[in-house]
């Protein structure tokens, strides 16, 4: 597996060379030229290298080679640390990766880990953008901010068009197990999102405060424009997250008023077998004297009877919606 997927270095908005990551010391640093390095799941080896060129601060070296950090923005002297989780829709399922920025005078450094889309297509997007990509160090930030943000989207669309899948089948009458599974596994999918996305907001709005190293104001308007997006995506989670606790609600509701239909029918059924079962019971006590024991058209008399009885409850049930 490829660790370093990108290091090159940029002057006024353009790429001047392609560095080999074990020769960093060798490139001359200047005032308007700084180098972009992107690295995926390194080794600490490599990471140390580029630590030592770059005189990155231990505890967020160790953070990023560990990972399963809690998205943040951490100010180490003039140099800045993100952390922020991706999010992918692999095979119906959320999954979520870690990325790692390390930022300062002459350097941006990105770390991915675990499942996220490559950073190549942000480079690109940057490199076709030379005015853009002048203002330095603080608009690859912002790219790659930007891009992180933009790839919740999808997720947040992907999940809605299951919700209405859901929504359709619960008022399709297929009540199934499975549906109350699905509609459980969507929230806590929903939820782990949430708190991925919640911290953006926070980390875009502190990223335009006029104490950070690395950040212009330049570049404010941009980290609001993600500040923006970030805000859009956890409203439509929170939507979404509202939308299904009442497909959940109205689920159960149909569910149960199918069992009370089921219930009615039951009962209709049980009071209409109730008359020939207590007639076929007192006749089957076998007392001596009983009204027309003997009379030649008693038994056709009582199974009419029994039929007449029968045929008007069913007529009242019928009426009354219960059958």
């Amino acid at each position: 597996m490829t660790m370093v997927v990108g290091c090159a270095a940029y002057e006024e908005g353009r790429r001047i060379a392609d560095l080999d990551i074990d020769r960093l010391t060798e490139f001359e640093s200047k005032t308007g030229r700084f180098v972009w390095i992107g690295l995926h799941e390194p080794s600490e080896d490599i990471l140390r290298k580029v630590q030592q060129r770059f005189g990155l601060h231990d505890l967020a070296v160790e953070d990023a080679l560990k990972a399963h950090q809690r998205p943040k923005l951490e100010v180490y002297g003039e140099s800045l640390f993100i952390v922020m989780h991706t999010a992918q829709l692999v095979e119906h399922k959320v999954q979520f990766g870690e990325t790692h920025v390390f930022a300062g005078k002459g350097y941006v450094i990105s770390v991915r880990h675990g499942p996220s889309s490559s950073y190549a297509e942000v480079r690109a997007r940057c490199e076709k953008a030379p005015r853009m990509l002048r203002q330095g160090e603080d608009f690859v930030i912002y790219a790659i901010m930007d891009f992180i943000v933009d790839n919740y989207l999808p997720v947040v669309d992907a999940v809605e068009e299951e919700i209405e899948t859901l929504e359709c089948d619960i008022f399709n009458d297929k009540f199934e197990r499975s549906t109350v599974e699905r509609i459980y596994e969507l929230k806590r999918q929903l939820l782990a999102l949430r708190r991925v996305v919640a911290p953006v907001a926070e980390i875009s709005n502190r990223l335009m405060r006029f104490d950070l190293p690395v950040v212009d104001k330049r570049v404010y308007p941009y980290f609001r424009d993600v500040h923006d997006h970030a805000v859009m995506v956890n409203d439509s989670v929170d939507y979404l997250r509202e939308l299904l606790n009442s497909a959940l609600d109205v689920d159960l509701l149909l569910a149960s008023v199918g069992q009370s239909e089921v219930t009615k029918k039951l009962a209709s059924w049980a009071a209409i077998l109730a008359v020939p079962t207590a007639v076929a019971g007192i006749y089957g006590m076998n007392f001596e004297h009983m009204p027309e024991l003997r009379w030649t058209f008693g038994y056709p008399v009582v199974v009419g009877g029994i039929l007449a009885a029968c045929s008007f409850l069913y007529w009242r049930f019928k009426k009354s919606g219960w059958l």
